[in-house]
């Protein structure tokens, strides 16, 4: 005679109300972009046409690059620029300070035309 017979546990139905299901968003309800939550937590937005450019140049922007760009807006703000020209090692990014928007991004290659226009004061972060 054996010792012990194990018995799987009785299958039980759900009690109660089913799980609330995810309901489609409504027309209209956009997700927020990056960009948005980005310009929520920093107070730095990047414009339409800088997450465009981000994109097609591939251009990663990482915390401590963030970090950095943050630091020299807030110097040029302190000394009155209103469209400066954010230098972190090789990104260059035109912001607009007193809406503190990023308004374009280059890299790399694109940084051999080196003219920029357009802007009144330069920081190199």
């Amino acid at each position: 005679m054996p010792d012990k017979v194990f018995l799987p546990p009785p299958i039980l139905s759900p009690v109660g109300r089913p799980a609330a299901v995810p309901q489609p968003q409504k027309a209209g309800a956009a997700e927020k972009e990056f960009s948005e939550y980005l310009a929520e937590a920093t107070g730095l937005r990047l414009s339409h046409h800088a997450q465009e450019r981000l994109a097609q140049r591939r251009i990663p922007l990482t915390g401590d690059t963030w970090q950095r760009v943050l630091a020299a807006v807030a110097k040029v703000a302190e000394k009155g620029g209103r469209d400066s020209l954010v230098l972190v090692d090789d990104l260059a990014l035109v912001v607009n300070v007193p809406n503190r928007t990023v308004v374009t991004a280059v890299n790399g290659e694109s940084l051999k035309e080196r003219v920029f226009t357009q802007i009144d004061s330069a920081v190199i972060a």
